[in-house]
């Protein structure tokens, strides 16, 4: 989720400013990144309503926009940042570098890489290949403070000792992020970087790196930066990848909305303005100022993104809604029999169901007594509607049902309404008992709304069945 933020942060920016928004698939793991994850990103970002100026599918100047296919350009740059002076080989072995930086943590020094390698002897060098050591690529930090103006955070100060020359490329060449990245913005010619603030430690190297670039012809410019505040989850810790409350799929499998997702997560670290939560993707895009966030972290509430997706959902035209339903009114997550579905009661139940959802899932429970054979067995409901005296107020509300107007849902409120006077019950309390008897549930949709697209006969044989149990 806080990946889809970032996204929309940047998606936002670039609509407000009319500028070209660039779609660039980060695939260099190859432990981690597939074809399958490489379709369910783009996936994603059409279900989101995401779209862009250049990248893949749609093409642009500086193709190719996946890494894994921009490995020559890498190692291009690699060397030229070698050739330069820019960049150096380091046969430092993981031993070594731990062994060091331990004893640089105990006088109270920057445990960072100590430079060892930064001006190796030719014979130093020939000695370490003949050890077999494989080197890495390292970046030359120049020894002066950086200084830039965060989008988000204002004038930030990185002072020599706090970044020491760091890894771009692996030992078994395989270019690291720190390298791909500034490479690629350069050559695609990137202006703005909106991302998450667990990068912003790496923005000086790699504004000392866009440097280089710009002195070897590589790069026109060093792009303008803003880190987006962390978003947190339960117990005030960041929202993780493998938090399950972080995972997109879970929010399109229960029926949230692209727009009230969105709607929800511009508030985090953002905001339309003081008394209005609730906002439509243009209006976000209109207002949009990446120096009104906020950079102070924000809490994900599950809760009010529900809240904020009902109201969504009540913003739809009910034919929109109808058919946005559809998923979950069919297998794997309708209980019922495909061929159990009736259309004219969907269409006529809809517009009260959707008064009531936060999520479009919660479909599937509000209207399965319209196409079940019976309604749901539901215990605790049941030991709460049917109290003494109910079997009574049944058989009553039943003789006044059968002789009400069917096609009216206040002549259905007012038979139950009469049957509760004939016991002395207000009808919150008469309605109750009817209520679980037909849907099985003690709360639900509008009940005489219900009862009219239900039915007579199935409403009384419901009844009728409802009492038989009482009986027994």
């Amino acid at each position: 989720m806080g990946l889809v933020r970032t996204a929309l942060f940047n998606w936002a920016f670039a609509k407000h400013h009319q500028g070209t928004l660039v779609f660039r698939i980060e695939d260099t793991d190859a432990a981690r990144d597939s074809e399958e994850s490489y379709t369910q990103l783009l996936d994603a970002m059409r279900w989101l309503g995401f779209d862009w100026d250049e990248g893949p599918e749609v093409g642009g100047p500086h193709a190719p926009y996946r890494q894994s296919q921009r490995m020559d350009l890498y190692k291009d740059v690699a060397q030229k940042l070698l050739d330069a002076g820019h960049a150096y080989r380091c046969y430092c072995s993981q031993d070594e570098l731990d062994t060091r930086r331990e004893a640089a943590r105990a006088a109270g020094k920057p445990s960072g890489y100590d430079g060892h390698c930064r001006e190796l002897t030719a014979a130093q060098v020939e000695e370490y290949q003949a050890q077999g050591r494989e080197p890495i690529v390292r970046f030359r930090m120049p020894d002066e403070t950086i200084t830039f103006t965060d989008l988000v955070r204002g004038e930030l100060t990185f002072t020599p000792e706090n970044v020491p020359d760091y890894g771009i490329v692996r030992a078994n060449g395989a270019p690291l992020y720190t390298l791909v990245n500034p490479v690629d913005d350069a050559l695609m010619e990137i202006t703005h970087v909106l991302r998450g603030e667990d990068l912003l430690s790496s923005t000086p190297r790699q504004i000392a790196l866009y440097k280089a670039l710009i002195e070897l012809g590589i790069a026109k410019e060093i792009p303008s930066f803003g880190h987006l505040p962390y978003v947190m989850g339960e117990g005030n810790k960041k929202l993780s990848k493998r938090d399950p409350q972080s995972s997109l799929n879970l929010y399109r499998e229960r029926g949230f909305l692209p727009e009230g997702l969105l709607n929800y997560l511009s508030l985090l670290g953002w905001s339309l303005s003081a008394d209005q939560d609730v906002f439509g993707i243009d209006e976000m895009i209109a207002a949009f100022d990446i120096s009104d966030v906020n950079p102070n972290p924000a809490r994900f509430d599950l809760k009010k993104c529900e809240a904020i997706n009902g109201d969504h959902i009540r913003l739809l035209d009910v034919k929109d809604f109808t058919e946005r339903c559809r998923p979950w009114l069919q297998p794997p997550f309708a209980p019922w029999a495909p061929e159990a579905f009736d259309e004219a009661k969907w269409q006529a139940i809809a517009p009260h169901a959707q008064t009531r959802l936060k999520v479009l899932s919660e479909i599937t429970d509000n209207v399965d007594f319209l196409f079940l054979p019976e309604p749901v067995e539901d215990e605790a409901s049941w030991a709460k509607a049917m109290k003494e005296g109910s079997d009574a107020l049944l058989r009553t509300a039943r003789e006044k049902l059968e002789a009400a107007d069917w096609t009216s849902a206040e002549s259905l409120k007012e038979a139950v309404l009469a049957a509760g006077e004939a016991h002395g019950l207000k009808l919150g309390k008469a309605q109750a008992p009817v209520r679980v008897a037909v849907t099985g549930r003690t709360v639900g949709l509008p009940l005489f709304e219900s009862l009219e697209v239900l039915g007579k006969e199935t409403t009384l044989a419901r009844i009728d069945a409802a009492l038989a149990k009482l009986a027994a």
